[in-house]
């Protein structure tokens, strides 16, 4: 046989560069990356000005402008001002069902409680600022054509974790004391932000209160 020196297809495919389609899908990937960076962004930013300015006095050209986009880019995530408000809320109730997925699978025990309430903390304490924002707007936000709905969603979630949180056939006295370990957690959250010396400080003091409420406070603090 001929000795040849050809390069072999491997070879010629590495010189050439990736395929055609490789490329597409790495220019397909980049796209959907800055385009979820944009709707993130573009959520920050509404959040922020919604609480900052007022939900009615907040415009969608407003929020374009400072995104540097113009408002038919803008159109492109969201048709309108409760179109963001929607999703921040989906987000937070989509946590709160992974939550109860997990917990469902868990035994009902003062360890699983624990856990419950101290993910639950993590849930509210990273979305203060929406509900500080709901807060503020709740005029607004109230007048919304989804706002029963929200507030349906909220109720079965609350009732959900409720449930979790005590023994089945549990007394009225002990339903009181999950839900107010849930409303305890959501509203210190946010009412004493400004007051505790670091956000850790507050979670601390938060979750020791909640954890006292459920019957499922850590060995270390009964002594």
């Amino acid at each position: 046989m001929l000795a040849t020196n050809r390069p072999s297809s491997r070879l010629r495919r590495e010189r050439e560069g990736p395929e055609p389609e490789a490329m597409e899908d790495n220019v397909r990937g980049d796209e959907q990356d800055r385009s979820r960076d944009t709707r993130s962004r573009l959520r920050q930013l509404a959040l922020r000005l919604f609480a900052e300015q007022g939900y009615e006095q907040t415009s969608l050209r407003e929020i374009a402008e400072q995104l540097g986009v113009t408002k038919a880019a803008l159109y492109y995530y969201f048709k309108s001002k409760e179109d963001i408000v929607r999703s921040l809320v989906e987000d937070y109730v989509a946590e709160l069902d992974d939550l109860i997925a997990w917990a469902k699978t868990q035994p009902r025990t003062p360890g699983t409680r624990a856990e419950i309430v101290r993910r639950y903390l993590h849930i509210v304490a990273t979305g203060t600022e929406v509900f500080r924002m709901l807060h503020q707007n709740q005029a607004a936000v109230t007048s919304l054509a989804n706002a029963k709905e929200r507030g349906e969603l909220f109720k079965e979630r609350m009732d959900a974790l409720v449930d979790l949180l005590t023994d089945p056939g549990a007394p009225l006295r002990d339903q009181i004391r999950a839900a107010s370990c849930l409303v305890s957690v959501s509203y210190c959250c946010m009412h004493y932000q400004d007051r505790a010396a670091s956000p850790a400080e507050l979670e601390a003091a938060v979750l020791d209160v909640a954890l006292e409420l459920v019957d499922a406070t850590p060995a270390r603090s009964r002594a």
